[in-house]
């Protein structure tokens, strides 16, 4: 479970004092947060660090020094760091067996799984960011295209991908906390609307009733949408 950075603890009790292995660098309502859903989902001694991207804390010396790409979720453990929402997602399934984030029994599974998550992180983020997020903001035609673009892929996922009534379906896996991040984006946009992606909304409102993903809405700052 999560112990906050200032917490300080008076005990002689050994693993209470103990320093948590694990220590994720996020920033609140991006992408990251599909690792810290699933760190919180697994139940894991971890410490979350918040960087600001807004200030440009991720392109800071200190934080280049734990992923020189700068940008965010990066996971410290006690091996090294690991990078990017898929690597981390699948780290924690397999490293908190217990919690059922994934069928570890089968490495076909795992794999469908994990090829969910490629499509998710390598076509639809990128597609959503472009639209929402490109600097100087996209217009005119170049928005609509945009906009376009990114609806197909989340066609794709709805008509196609999603199995139902979770991602992958019947059980719960780390897929649903990281298509969460984009089909919350999608509605804070105003373009998700039920009549035409009716699994995806209904899937956002499903994973937000979560108590784990209530208590990193919390710990991030943010409300559910």
């Amino acid at each position: 479970m999560n112990r906050p950075v200032t917490e300080i603890v008076c005990s002689d009790d050994p693993a209470i004092l103990e320093t948590p292995m694990l220590k994720l660098y996020y920033s609140p309502g991006a992408c990251a947060m599909a690792s810290h859903i699933a760190l919180e989902e697994a139940g894991a001694d971890y410490e979350a660090v918040k960087i600001d991207l807004k200030k440009g804390e991720q392109k800071t010396p200190e934080y280049l020094a734990i992923n020189p790409a700068g940008v965010t979720p990066a996971l410290v453990t006690d091996e090294g760091v690991l990078t990017d929402n898929l690597v981390i997602m699948g780290y924690v399934a397999q490293t908190h067996p217990e919690a059922k984030l994934a069928d570890t029994d089968s490495a076909f599974r795992f794999g469908q799984m994990q090829a969910f998550n490629a499509f998710l992180g390598s076509s639809l983020h990128p597609a959503i960011g472009r639209a929402l997020f490109s600097k100087p903001p996209l217009e005119g035609e170049a928005k609509d295209q945009a906009l376009e673009n990114a609806l197909v892929k989340y066609r794709l996922v709805e008509d196609h991908l999603f199995k139902g009534p979770w991602a992958m379906g019947e059980a719960y896996t780390v897929a649903d906390g990281y298509l969460s991040v984009f089909s919350r984006w999608g509605r804070q946009a105003g373009f998700l609307d039920t009549g035409r992606f009716p699994k995806l909304n209904a899937h956002l409102d499903r994973v937000q009733q979560r108590d784990a993903v209530k208590r990193v809405l919390e710990q991030e700052g943010i409300e559910a949408v």
